[in-house]
């Protein structure tokens, strides 16, 4: 697959600078030298804990950022560049999805009116032309032409999810950035949103980015994995490969701690469980004061991203050759 997004060493801080007395004020890290792409047509799930900078990185990807440092390229060009992509022509290509959709939609607009406003601004339609592809877009996102005269509040979650994909879907996009789009849905209705997305990927010829903490719906829907921790990348590779064989510490911390039919417990760590401090990221590996492997170079030397094929890990002692699971689920 070809590359359509590049993500070229991106850091995201907030804060900084010197008070009005001159006094330095405090600055979170969130996201931290992060460099990826997103190819034509694949379903590229993001995952890690609340906190590691899942989201920040999804709102730079969709212009609503900027980065501090490094670059997101669409095609080649700058997405944060004005010359290259002002915010409609962006809006035009990529398209965000957000988790709360009743919170998303307007509660004064119709949905009509919801829908229209990307097709008005972004594409400039006229009335029979919108006609059509509002038609075209509640079919497909299996939604009756009648819902188009009520408001948001008149809708379950998963109806207004689906609006919300509806509005996203009307400028016709490349990429849909979907941040946690079934976490605030039943589990039942997060089947239907999913099956949904899957069917409208191959008959839009979308491209996904998707965010989720939720191990089991980003193993269902991704082509290819990244684990992210404490605003960097600690893991990437073809989903299926690294689940079947996880090798930093932090994925495996992860996958031990999903809920497993049949098995006793959660799986728990034996040291510190919090993150480190935004305000003062520590040296050498975040991971460290967590990980039973660490030592003393991982808490003095940040681990590059080192890549073989397909799979690429930031780890100084990565659990290559060891089987996983490390235990299996009890059988009782």
């Amino acid at each position: 697959m070809t590359a359509l997004m590049e993500i070229h060493d991106v850091t995201r801080r907030f804060g900084g600078g010197r008070s009005l007395l001159g006094r330095p004020k405090p600055t979170v890290h969130a996201v931290q030298g992060v460099s990826f792409e997103v190819r034509k047509g694949e379903t590229l799930g993001i995952v890690g804990e609340s906190g590691c900078g899942k989201s920040t990185l999804a709102k730079l990807l969709v212009g609503l950022q900027q980065p501090s440092d490094g670059a997101v390229l669409l095609e080649g060009a700058r997405v944060h560049d004005p010359a290259a992509f002002g915010r409609r022509a962006l809006a035009r290509r990529v398209q965000y999805v957000f988790q709360d959709p009743l919170s998303s939609l307007n509660p004064r607009k119709t949905i009509r009116q919801i829908l229209e406003a990307p097709l008005i601004h972004l594409l400039g339609m006229a009335a029979s032309a919108r006609r059509e592809r509002l038609a075209e877009i509640m079919e497909a996102v299996r939604l009756r032409p009648e819902f188009l005269e009520r408001y948001p509040h008149e809708f379950s979650g998963g109806q207004a999810q689906r609006i919300g994909i509806a509005r996203a879907l009307a400028a016709a996009p490349d990429i849909l950035v979907l941040d946690e789009p079934v976490s605030a849905l039943d589990v039942s209705v997060q089947a239907q949103v999913l099956n949904l997305l899957d069917q409208l990927k191959a008959e839009f010829d979308l491209t996904y980015v998707f965010i989720s903490h939720d191990l089991a719906v980003v193993e269902s829907v991704s082509d290819r994995v990244m684990v992210m921790y404490f605003g960097r990348v600690v893991e990437q590779g073809t989903a299926a490969e690294l689940f079947r064989r996880p090798l930093h510490p932090y994925t495996r911390l992860l996958l031990s701690s999903a809920p497993v039919p049949g098995k006793k417990g959660i799986g728990a760590e034996g040291r510190i469980a919090e993150l480190p401090d935004p305000l003062a990221p520590p040296p050498g590996c975040a991971f460290a004061a967590r990980c039973p492997h660490a030592s003393d170079v991982c808490r003095e030397v940040t681990p590059p991203l080192e890549r073989e094929g397909e799979t690429a890990y930031a780890c100084h002692h990565p659990r290559k050759g060891e089987p996983w699971p490390e235990t299996e689920p009890s059988e009782d």
